[in-house]
């Protein structure tokens, strides 16, 4: 738990970073997110193209002013030319068409520079609140202004964002102590007849843009607005114009000829500086201007939070926790999805991917455990219980904390009569007796797992198993009663086979019992084993070396009776440390 904390603190203190491929996957998904709202058609719009074909009809590019003013002079709306004019018309047409200019209210433009310069004319603006408009607008040093006079300049400058993409364009700006107005703004201005503007800003930046005789157009705290780039706008070449206009309460000149005007990168794709001022322009008049909502940052990073939680409280069950991940990531996406339709920008990909990752982190975490969980769970009882209990044990590995329970248990010792013979017999060769030594615990031990038993250790030839633990094994006492008669006959199978070889027989003692006790993982924290503690054991092990007084292969406790068997009795006996006797049995073969 403490490691997925940790984890978590530093996934969290990413998000709040924000690093560059963050800031590129953003970028990204707004993308996404302003495209998703679908393809609108602007009717108030029309776009007119000086292409290739003007330009050819005239011989060159800049065309003469005539053209301008001609083109003007057709326009029954609003007419805007993004063609800066900041030099006189080598053809001489200045003056025509500033007397054009002056009859028709026309909005030019003028670009951002960085190079100081003197402040051109600009349309009054009044500024409220308690913040400064100057430090949170963008500020550039001097604007590239037109040599003629029009009822309008507005700014067609961009600015792209860490990729190169231009998502938000600036409804005004700063230029020394001056506030200029961009292109689009100022078209919407001469529309509606106002001959100012108002700007409110506190101490967290700009809230908003009004022109008074139109309303308030909030923008983001540097005055930027979001674009609807999805917008489609009825389109005529400037040939085309020229022979018959089409009627349009706002109309956009702008430059399509090839190596001219240059194309700004936007999520809607490469479009001129006309088709961009017009889909800013189409945007305000919408009403519906898309946005980030101030409380964005706090709600992902709530998201991020109660999602860590969650998929913390399901770490370890993959089946709990997949359906989580998917639930968190497909209900926050869809919530950013919905936020769109009510213009809010709401961008999760940042929260998505923190998300995807912790879980990622925290399952491959539970995976590997439980893989070395499993693994340790293998080594500490492959050799000692049977592969079925193995694999039950490897699906709960909860044995494996440190500690243990009191349980009933049955007990079986197992040891070889009379070894010294069998030592000496192998003197010459003990490698043989090793061998002999190990076929017995194995024919012995394979009875045992058979018989769901557990063992527990080897001591040299000598076996101690137990039954019911780790798993729960019902009807135990018989079980272990069947496993020893078992091991009997396997033992005279066995010793058919030494005789044959010429090897000494081999002979045991069996000891069983049945009793609480104490099982579990036992030792310190770095180094343990599965093993078992209580007087059932010591009595189970007495009963087995206590054979050989008896004169018999096996003894059974009274605790261990079971129905089915012919138990005949041998004796009383009082166990160490206790008062009461306990009868003792064996079973003649």
């Amino acid at each position: 738990m403490k490691i997925n904390l940790l984890i978590a603190a530093a996934l969290a203190a990413l998000f709040v970073w924000n690093p560059y491929p963050f800031q590129i996957l953003e970028l990204k998904s707004l993308d996404a997110l302003i495209m998703s709202r679908g393809e609108v058609q602007d009717e108030a719009i029309l776009l007119v193209d000086i292409d290739e074909e003007i330009v050819q009809a005239y011989g060159s590019y800049p065309l003469p002013r005539s053209f301008y003013s001609s083109a003007v002079e057709r326009t029954e709306g609003v007419p805007g030319i993004t063609v800066a004019f900041p030099d006189r018309d080598i053809h001489g047409y200045d003056t025509q068409f500033q007397e054009t200019l002056n009859q028709f209210p026309t909005v030019l433009s003028f670009i951002a520079s960085t190079q100081a310069s003197e402040q051109g004319p600009h349309v009054g603006t009044a500024q409220l609140g308690n913040g400064v408009a100057s430090e949170w607008l963008y500020n550039y040093p001097g604007i590239l202004r037109s040599a003629l006079e029009s009822y309008g300049v507005g700014l067609i400058s961009t600015s792209p964002e860490l990729d190169g993409v231009v998502r938000r364009l600036p409804l005004v700006i700063a230029s020394g102590d001056k506030i200029y107005p961009s292109f689009s703004l100022e078209m919407l201005r001469l529309a509606v007849g106002d001959p100012s503007y108002q700007i409110k800003t506190e101490e967290t930046g700009v809230e908003w843009v009004r022109i008074p005789a139109y309303g308030k157009l909030t923008t983001n705290e540097n005055g930027l607005v979001f674009a609807n780039w999805n917008t489609k706008f009825y389109k005529q070449t400037a040939s085309e114009y020229m022979k018959e206009p089409i009627p349009a309460p706002f109309v956009i000149f702008g430059v399509t000829a090839e190596g001219v005007a240059p194309l700004v990168a936007t999520p809607g794709g490469p479009k001129y500086p006309h088709e961009v001022q017009a889909t800013v322009l189409s945007t305000l008049i919408s009403g519906e201007p898309l946005s980030q909502p101030s409380w964005s940052f706090l709600a992902e990073l709530g998201i991020i939070l109660i999602g860590m939680v969650l998929i913390m409280a399901v770490a370890n069950n993959i089946w709990l926790s997949l359906p989580v991940i998917l639930a968190l990531l497909g209900g926050t996406g869809f919530a950013s999805w919905k936020l769109v339709e009510s213009s809010y920008l709401f961008d999760v990909s940042g929260t998505l991917v923190i998300l995807f990752l912790f879980w990622s982190i925290v399952q491959f975490r539970s995976f590997i455990t439980q893989y070395l969980l499993r693994l340790q769970i293998k080594q500490q009882f492959g050799t000692y219980v049977s592969p079925a209990q193995v694999e039950a044990l490897q699906k709960d590995p909860s044995l494996l904390r440190l500690g243990g329970s009191t349980k009933q248990l049955t007990f079986l010792f197992s040891d070889i009569r009379g070894f010294t013979p069998i030592s000496e017999f192998y003197q010459s060769d003990p490698q043989k007796l090793v061998e002999l030594v190990n076929r017995f615990l194995t024919n012995q031990s394979d009875i045992i797992m058979k018989h769901e038993g557990t063992i527990d250790k080897y001591m040299g030839d000598c076996i101690m198993a137990f039954w019911n633990a780790p798993l729960d094994v019902e009807d135990h006492a018989r079980k272990a009663t069947a496993a020893a008669l078992e091991m009997r006959e396997a033992l005279e199978e066995l010793n058919n086979v030494l005789r044959n070889e010429g090897s000494p027989e081999i002979h045991t003692g069996v000891g069983i019992n049945t009793g609480p006790c104490v099982v579990g993982n036992m030792g310190s924290s770095s180094r343990f084993d599965y093993s078992v503690l209580g007087d059932a054991v010591n009595l189970a092990a007495r009963l087995e070396s206590s054979c050989k007084e008896y004169d018999t292969d096996l003894i059974i406790s009274e605790h261990s009776m079971v129905e089915g068997y012919v138990y005949d009795f041998i004796d009383e006996v009082t166990v160490k440390g206790k008062s009461e006797p306990v009868k003792i049995y064996t079973i003649q073969k």
